[in-house]
């Protein structure tokens, strides 16, 4: 019975699933991100993530370890040399499991791991998120708060002010264009009434 053995054995004997999970987590190392079953991500994760916490610090004693499980002294080098300046203020969880549906062949789970700090997706022009602040009231404001405050309602109103002149202006020469066309409309009509008297007297004589 497997009472209290937690870890995946993966349908192989212990020495086959060391180097199977070393060469997953070289290929990790390597390319930031790789597709496998949900079972093996799920176990590689729990290989890899240990690796990745001893490289924050770069010592010789922690190379040593991290190469007894890799074999590959590229992948140490890499993991050492870039991927722990990126990592290096993260508390943990480095890795992220994204499910991908079933494989055609055997409808097996699928799934892709990548380490997470270099997702050119989820980490583009990403910004510190800021704290939410709650407002306290004014009598126990500090004076920059009032001052800061002040200053904000004075611009409130110059803004209204200068709207409000703005609308006047357009209102004034609407009304100046409207009562220069009505004397123009009268100029006109006179013009035409004073013709048509002149025509009447021509043909009078």
């Amino acid at each position: 019975m497997r009472h209290g053995k937690k870890f995946a054995h993966l349908g192989r004997k212990t020495a086959h699933r060391k180097y199977m999970l070393a060469n997953m987590a070289c290929s990790l190392i390597e390319h930031k991100s790789i597709n496998t079953t949900v079972a093996k991500a799920k176990a590689l994760k729990r290989y890899i993530e240990p690796l990745i916490t001893k490289s924050k610090t770069d010592s010789t004693h922690n190379r040593r370890i991290v190469f007894s499980y890799l074999k590959n002294k590229f992948a140490v080098t890499e993991l050492f040399r870039n991927i722990s300046v990126k990592i290096g203020d993260r508390p943990g969880g480095y890795t992220r499991i994204i499910r991908l549906g079933n494989r055609l062949g055997d409808n097996a789970s699928m799934a892709l791991i990548e380490l997470v700090d270099f997702n050119a997706i989820y980490n583009v022009n990403k910004e510190p998120s800021s704290k939410r602040r709650r407002r306290k009231k004014k009598g126990n404001l500090s004076t920059e708060a009032v001052v800061e405050e002040a200053v904000v309602e004075e611009a409130v109103v110059e803004e209204t002010v200068v709207k409000e002149a703005v609308v006047e202006e357009a209102v004034v020469e609407e009304t100046v264009v409207e009562e220069v066309s009505n004397d123009e409309k009268k100029e006109n009509s006179e013009k035409n009434e004073i013709d048509s008297s002149d025509s009447d007297k021509i043909d009078s004589k």
